[in-house]
């Protein structure tokens, strides 16, 4: 009796075995897309309007002329993903003054050449200048973003900016020879200084934008070289001052009340 209930127990323990095994496993989850879909070729990772016949190692104008005034490194044509990337691309180091003085870029930005070109003529040109004139010698201009694949103002899903095509630069502020940092959007800086660098950067580049812009550039200046239809420009920067400080209106202080005179008290003060 024994034998046959073990036997019925195993035959039950078998089938449910059985019926475990023939439950379907989960499917595996399928691998994560990754940041943006990688090219499957050269030609697709360069864009259609890449053109094979014109790449060279040879030095073109822009290049020539830069060599002369800045210390600069050409970059490989930088691609994607998407439209980001360009060619011609050239990493500034220092701009050389006419007195062969160098003015260091921190970091070193990753420009266009057409860029790389103004921003080293604004530095040389007009800042430099300025502030020699003040009694100051400019030593490094402070960049706060150059090249980076990004939408404008890192905004998911906004238009390409400049800064993803090489064309644009963010300036935070410059560093004078004594190690005093003057930041470009600092209200206690010199207002004429301010006014003067205002001026000739919204000269040279097509958009500038500081405080007072779109919230987005309340701490750093930038400036890039997109082209528009008719010529047209941006330059939004406002030379701000501090407020007036509140006038302490001096009113005049009241004397106190003379005391009461004491009854039967003489003038020195004894009772009589």
């Amino acid at each position: 009796m024994r034998f046959l209930i073990a036997i019925l127990w195993l035959a039950g323990a078998g089938g449910g075995i059985a019926a475990a095994e023939d439950v379907p496993l989960p499917r595996p989850r399928p691998p994560a897309p990754p940041v943006w879909a990688e090219p499957h070729s050269f030609r697709e990772a360069a864009g259609p309007d890449f053109n094979s016949a014109a790449v060279s190692d040879k030095p073109t104008d822009c290049d020539l002329r830069l060599a002369k005034v800045a210390a600069v490194a050409p970059m490989p044509r930088l691609i994607g993903p998407g439209a980001c990337g360009g060619s011609d691309m050239i990493r500034v180091d220092a701009v050389l003054l006419a007195d062969n003085k160098r003015v260091e870029i921190k970091p070193a930005p990753y420009l266009q050449c057409a860029m790389a070109e103004q921003l080293v003529s604004w530095v040389r040109d007009d800042a430099a200048p300025r502030l020699q004139a003040q009694g100051a010698v400019l030593r490094a201009v402070d960049t706060y973003d150059d090249f980076e694949c990004r939408g404008r103002n890192r905004v998911n899903g906004a238009k390409l900016s400049e800064h993803g095509k090489g064309d644009a630069v963010d300036v935070r502020g410059l560093t004078l020879a004594d190690g005093h940092f003057i930041a470009l959007t600092d209200m206690a800086v010199a207002k004429d200084l301010r006014e003067a660098l205002r001026e000739t950067a919204c000269q040279r580049f097509t958009t500038v934008l500081g405080p007072g812009s779109d919230g987005y550039h309340e701490a750093h200046i930038h400036l890039d070289l997109i082209q528009r239809r008719n010529g047209y420009r941006i330059c939004e920067w406002d030379v701000r001052v501090p407020p007036p400080k509140p006038e302490l209106v001096s009113a005049p202080v009241p004397l106190p009340v003379p005391r009461p005179a004491v009854p039967g008290a003489s003038e020195s003060g004894r009772k009589l």
